[in-house]
């Protein structure tokens, strides 16, 4: 009978492969290949045993006698693994960052792409980059050539560069960029002093730790076209305009949509797109809805159907002349020449934001109520007011918050004629995009901690960010598979040198289903 592959279980726990035979009814050893600690030395044993049966049978040497080891030798022969490769996981990782261009924006900089790559695999410190690499049988720089690449990602504008790439790339591969998404997040250091531009500023997370400001720009399915970065006690609405027209100048562009969400609303901002020639969709503040809607009120009361959309015109300034006459029943149509002291307004009415919003309010009186009985600290607490001493909960400002549940606003300076208003709000609704990108930076790319105090440093880790980002992006959207889940299927999946007896034998992973249906993405036409 023709020898085959054994696996035997030892007493350490490790997988002994043996080549073994079977004639009347008695098996025999015929070689030990050696022992599996895991499932990729596993596989290339069973592969070495393989390769060694198919060798012996294509030579004709099927008498079972002449394969066992001559009198007084060892039947166990000396294995090694002598190197592991992900050779996979890095062609997937490298072959997307150089679609994408990114390599050619960057001069062929082999120890930008490794501090890219790397971060999608492990995000670590810089420090850190080359044992990610080398536990994957790559070939890393070394951390001196790593820091060098940092200080030229500043020096030699790697950032503009990459932003162009990125820029070519949806252009080229979407059809055209129409509308690109905006928003901002905070970095915080874990550090005592502020300098320059770690400030200490507004903390969603309501730290006191300094900070940076990052703004990210990315087109409607979230993918990164520029970051940018200030003092961590900016106002979140001054960095809109910069980061917008400095793109806007780099590319050449005349006509695009920007969305952000209500942070961003203010008349100067409004008013500096609008005379950049951009066009503009922000989320509105609830409380401009009593104004917005005042003929709405008057004619209709408060009453809503789910899914109501009414188009109407908001003052420019709050405080601005009205340009809505109450005792018309028809909402105006928005024109920027027959409106000049309005922007056009969208109010959408939907019952899951009742269900929503009522949840919201409920909270925060219950709140309210804890800190006017002393069970709370009264730090910024919503609808206490406080009188001669005396704190009382704000039953008007509840009254009119109760009253507004279920709306939602969008202020545009796109007429009806160009953009319907449920276009207006499904454009808006692309904004968690944006947000999907920022908690893949933060958390799955961890942007923190920052291992860098230099403001050069911190602007170019964050542009290495950026690129990571861009390379996850664009794998999720090829494979429809996240980027944690496209590491965890390949990373195993190693190629593995083994010397046996001197002789040295690579055997190739076995692909998984997952492993393939990443690949067969890969190979598609356009990607």
């Amino acid at each position: 009978m023709s020898p085959f592959v054994r696996k035997v279980k030892t007493a350490s726990g490790a997988t002994a492969v043996q080549i073994v035979s079977k004639s009347g009814g008695v098996r025999r050893i015929v070689e030990h290949l050696g022992s599996a600690h895991d499932e990729t030395e596993l596989e290339a044993l069973l592969e070495v045993g393989r390769q060694k049966i198919a060798a012996w049978q294509g030579q004709g040497l099927l008498d079972l006698e002449s394969l066992e080891p001559a009198p007084g030798r060892s039947n166990l022969a000396r294995t090694t693994v002598e190197s592991k490769h992900s050779r996979l996981l890095w062609e997937v990782l490298h072959g997307a960052y150089q679609r994408l261009g990114l390599g050619e924006a960057v001069g062929g900089d082999r120890a930008f792409e490794q501090m890219v790559l790397a971060r999608l695999i492990e995000p670590t410190s810089k420090a850190q980059v080359p044992g990610v690499l080398g536990d994957l049988g790559l070939e890393p720089v070394t951390v001196r050539t790593l820091f060098r690449s940092l200080g030229r990602c500043v020096e030699r504008g790697y950032r503009e560069s990459l932003s162009g790439a990125l820029f070519e790339h949806v252009t080229n591969t979407g059809g055209g960029l129409a509308l690109c998404l905006y928003d901002v997040t905070t970095l915080y250091f874990e550090a005592e002093k502020e300098d320059d531009l770690r400030k200490v500023g507004y903390s969603k997370e309501r730290r006191v730790d300094p900070q940076v400001i990052v703004g990210l720009l990315v087109d409607q399915a979230g993918f990164p076209l520029q970051v940018g970065c200030w003092e961590g006690n900016k106002a979140e609405t001054t960095t809109i305009i910069p980061i917008v027209e400095a793109f806007q100048a780099a590319h050449g562009i005349e006509e695009l949509v920007i969305v952000a969400d209500a942070g961003m609303l203010s008349a100067a901002n409004l008013k500096s797109l609008d005379d950049a020639r951009l066009r503009f969709i922000v989320g509105a503040r609830q409380v401009r809805a009593p104004g917005d809607l005042e003929a709405h009120f008057h004619w209709a009361g408060d009453a809503f159907t789910d899914g109501q959309l009414i188009d109407t015109v908001t003052p420019k300034r709050g405080s601005g002349p009205k340009e809505r006459d109450r005792s018309l029943r028809a909402e105006p149509v928005w024109d920027p020449d027959t409106h000049p002291g309005s922007w056009r307004a969208v109010w959408a009415y939907s019952k899951k934001r009742v269900a929503r919003d009522t949840r919201t309010l409920t909270a925060q009186e219950n709140r309210a109520r804890a800190v006017i009985a002393g069970e709370k600290r009264p730090k910024g607490t919503r609808f206490v007011t406080t009188h001669a001493g005396d704190a009382t909960l704000d039953e008007a400002s509840l009254a009119r918050a109760r009253s507004l549940v279920g709306l939602k606003g969008y202020v545009t300076n796109i007429p009806s004629r160009l953009m319907d208003a449920g276009e207006v709000v499904s454009s808006y609704h692309e904004l968690w995009h944006v947000e999907q990108s920022f908690r893949m930076s933060k958390h799955d790319l961890r942007a923190r901690p920052v291992f860098h105090h230099q403001r050069d440093a911190i602007e170019a880790h964050l542009t290495v960010v950026m690129a990571a980002l861009a390379v996850a992006r664009h794998l999720q959207e090829t494979t429809g598979i996240s980027i944690k889940r496209i590491i965890r299927a390949l990373k195993p999946l190693q190629d593995v040198t083994i010397n046996l007896n001197g002789h040295k034998i690579t055997a190739q992973p076995q692909i998984t289903p997952t492993a393939a249906s990443i690949l067969k993405s890969l190979q598609s036409p356009g990607h």
